[in-house]
Protein backbone atom coordinates (compact mmCIF):
# COMPACT_ATOMS: atom_id res chain seq x y z
CA UNK A 1 0.00 0.00 0.00
CA UNK A 2 0.95 3.65 -0.17
CA UNK A 3 2.71 5.70 2.52
CA UNK A 4 -0.10 8.25 2.34
CA UNK A 5 -2.28 5.74 4.15
CA UNK A 6 -0.68 7.13 7.28
CA UNK A 7 -2.17 10.58 6.79
CA UNK A 8 -4.03 12.46 9.47
CA UNK A 9 -7.35 10.64 9.97
CA UNK A 10 -9.14 13.98 9.81
CA UNK A 11 -8.39 14.15 6.08
CA UNK A 12 -9.63 10.63 5.40
CA UNK A 13 -13.22 9.74 4.58
CA UNK A 14 -15.08 7.90 7.27
CA UNK A 15 -15.80 4.21 7.27
CA UNK A 16 -19.11 3.59 5.54
CA UNK A 17 -21.25 0.48 5.27
CA UNK A 18 -20.59 -1.50 2.14
CA UNK A 19 -23.26 -1.88 -0.46
CA UNK A 20 -24.82 -5.34 -0.29
CA UNK A 21 -25.06 -5.47 -4.09
CA UNK A 22 -22.12 -7.08 -5.89
CA UNK A 23 -19.78 -4.73 -7.72
CA UNK A 24 -19.83 -5.16 -11.50
CA UNK A 25 -16.66 -6.68 -12.94
CA UNK A 26 -15.90 -3.45 -14.81
CA UNK A 27 -15.66 -1.61 -11.47
CA UNK A 28 -13.47 -4.30 -9.93
CA UNK A 29 -10.23 -3.16 -11.55
CA UNK A 30 -7.62 -1.62 -9.26
CA UNK A 31 -8.74 1.85 -10.39
CA UNK A 32 -12.25 2.74 -11.45
CA UNK A 33 -13.32 5.20 -14.13
CA UNK A 34 -13.49 7.94 -11.48
CA UNK A 35 -9.88 7.24 -10.44
CA UNK A 36 -10.74 5.50 -7.17
CA UNK A 37 -8.22 2.77 -6.32
CA UNK A 38 -10.12 -0.46 -5.57
CA UNK A 39 -8.84 -2.89 -2.97
CA UNK A 40 -10.22 -5.69 -0.82
CA UNK A 41 -9.29 -7.56 2.32
CA UNK A 42 -10.52 -9.58 5.26
CA UNK A 43 -10.69 -9.38 8.99
CA UNK A 44 -9.21 -12.85 9.44
CA UNK A 45 -10.13 -14.70 12.61
CA UNK A 46 -9.78 -18.10 14.29
CA UNK A 47 -10.75 -19.72 17.55
CA UNK A 48 -7.94 -19.17 20.04
CA UNK A 49 -5.82 -22.27 20.61
CA UNK A 50 -4.85 -20.96 24.08
CA UNK A 51 -8.06 -19.67 25.64
CA UNK A 52 -11.80 -19.39 25.05
CA UNK A 53 -12.77 -16.88 22.42
CA UNK A 54 -11.24 -15.84 19.15
CA UNK A 55 -8.17 -14.16 17.74
CA UNK A 56 -7.78 -11.73 14.85
CA UNK A 57 -4.84 -11.84 12.47
CA UNK A 58 -2.92 -8.63 11.83
CA UNK A 59 -0.12 -8.27 9.30
CA UNK A 60 3.04 -6.17 9.64
CA UNK A 61 4.22 -4.48 6.46
CA UNK A 62 7.89 -3.51 6.83
CA UNK A 63 7.72 -1.01 3.94
CA UNK A 64 5.35 1.14 6.01
CA UNK A 65 6.12 -0.27 9.48
CA UNK A 66 2.41 -0.65 10.16
CA UNK A 67 -0.08 -3.22 11.42
CA UNK A 68 -3.22 -3.78 9.40
CA UNK A 69 -5.78 -6.30 8.26
CA UNK A 70 -4.65 -8.29 5.22
CA UNK A 71 -5.69 -6.40 2.10
CA UNK A 72 -4.47 -5.29 -1.29
CA UNK A 73 -5.32 -3.80 -4.65
CA UNK A 74 -7.63 -5.73 -6.92
CA UNK A 75 -6.36 -7.02 -10.23
CA UNK A 76 -8.14 -5.74 -13.34
CA UNK A 77 -11.54 -7.45 -13.60
CA UNK A 78 -11.08 -9.34 -10.32
CA UNK A 79 -14.14 -10.01 -8.15
CA UNK A 80 -13.67 -8.14 -4.84
CA UNK A 81 -14.31 -11.18 -2.64
CA UNK A 82 -11.94 -13.32 -4.72
CA UNK A 83 -9.34 -10.55 -4.42
CA UNK A 84 -9.82 -10.34 -0.65
CA UNK A 85 -9.26 -14.09 -0.27
CA UNK A 86 -6.24 -13.96 -2.62
CA UNK A 87 -4.70 -11.17 -0.53
CA UNK A 88 -5.29 -13.13 2.70
CA UNK A 89 -3.53 -16.16 1.23
CA UNK A 90 -0.64 -14.10 -0.16
CA UNK A 91 -0.06 -12.07 2.99
CA UNK A 92 -0.79 -14.62 5.73
CA UNK A 93 -0.36 -18.05 4.13
CA UNK A 94 -3.86 -19.04 5.26
CA UNK A 95 -6.86 -20.11 3.24
CA UNK A 96 -10.06 -18.57 4.55
CA UNK A 97 -13.78 -19.25 4.60
CA UNK A 98 -15.56 -15.96 3.89
CA UNK A 99 -18.44 -14.71 5.97
CA UNK A 100 -20.38 -11.47 6.07
CA UNK A 101 -19.29 -8.40 4.17
CA UNK A 102 -18.06 -5.74 6.58
CA UNK A 103 -18.01 -1.95 6.16
CA UNK A 104 -16.02 -0.48 3.30
CA UNK A 105 -13.20 1.87 4.27
CA UNK A 106 -12.57 4.96 2.15
CA UNK A 107 -9.61 7.34 2.41
CA UNK A 108 -7.04 9.25 0.34
CA UNK A 109 -3.83 7.49 -0.69
CA UNK A 110 -1.21 9.47 -2.60
CA UNK A 111 -3.89 12.10 -3.19
CA UNK A 112 -6.25 9.59 -4.84
CA UNK A 113 -9.44 8.20 -3.36
CA UNK A 114 -9.10 4.58 -2.23
CA UNK A 115 -11.87 2.15 -1.36
CA UNK A 116 -11.21 -1.11 0.49
CA UNK A 117 -14.03 -3.64 0.75
CA UNK A 118 -13.74 -6.07 3.67
CA UNK A 119 -15.22 -9.43 4.64
CA UNK A 120 -15.16 -11.45 7.82
CA UNK A 121 -13.17 -14.62 7.11
CA UNK A 122 -12.36 -17.64 9.26
CA UNK A 123 -8.83 -19.00 8.83
CA UNK A 124 -8.93 -22.62 7.72
CA UNK A 125 -5.62 -24.19 6.71
CA UNK A 126 -2.18 -22.76 6.16
CA UNK A 127 0.93 -21.42 7.78
CA UNK A 128 2.66 -18.06 7.67
CA UNK A 129 5.93 -17.56 5.77
CA UNK A 130 7.59 -14.12 5.92
CA UNK A 131 7.99 -12.15 2.68
CA UNK A 132 9.19 -8.73 1.59
CA UNK A 133 5.60 -7.48 1.73
CA UNK A 134 4.61 -8.96 5.12
CA UNK A 135 7.34 -9.94 7.56
CA UNK A 136 5.20 -10.82 10.61
CA UNK A 137 1.68 -11.68 11.60
CA UNK A 138 0.08 -11.62 15.04
CA UNK A 139 -2.99 -13.46 16.29
CA UNK A 140 -4.52 -11.22 18.95
CA UNK A 141 -7.66 -11.05 21.08
CA UNK A 142 -10.09 -8.45 19.66
CA UNK A 143 -9.22 -5.71 22.17
CA UNK A 144 -5.49 -6.24 21.59
CA UNK A 145 -5.97 -6.24 17.81
CA UNK A 146 -7.96 -3.00 17.94
CA UNK A 147 -5.20 -1.35 19.99
CA UNK A 148 -2.38 -2.64 17.72
CA UNK A 149 -3.89 -1.48 14.41
CA UNK A 150 -1.94 1.51 13.09
CA UNK A 151 -4.72 3.25 11.17
CA UNK A 152 -7.70 4.45 13.22
CA UNK A 153 -10.06 3.72 10.30
CA UNK A 154 -9.20 0.00 10.58
CA UNK A 155 -10.27 -0.27 14.24
CA UNK A 156 -14.08 -0.25 13.76
CA UNK A 157 -13.68 -3.34 11.55
CA UNK A 158 -12.90 -5.37 14.69
CA UNK A 159 -16.29 -4.40 16.14
CA UNK A 160 -18.00 -5.06 12.80
CA UNK A 161 -16.48 -8.55 12.75
CA UNK A 162 -17.69 -9.31 16.27
CA UNK A 163 -21.20 -8.08 15.41
CA UNK A 164 -21.28 -10.17 12.22
CA UNK A 165 -20.23 -13.48 13.80
CA UNK A 166 -22.91 -16.05 14.56
CA UNK A 167 -23.87 -16.42 18.25
CA UNK A 168 -21.36 -18.53 20.13
CA UNK A 169 -18.33 -17.48 18.09
CA UNK A 170 -17.67 -14.22 19.93
CA UNK A 171 -14.75 -13.58 22.25
CA UNK A 172 -16.57 -14.74 25.39
CA UNK A 173 -17.58 -18.36 26.00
Amino acid sequence: MDPAEHQDPATAASTAPASPAPTPASASASASADGTVRAAGCVLWRRSPRSPGLEICLVHRPKYDDWSHPKGKLERGEDPLAGALREVAEETGYAAAPGAELPTVRYLSDGRPKEVRYWAAAATTGAFAPSDEVDRILWLAPDEARARLTRPLDRPLVDALLAALPPGTGPCP
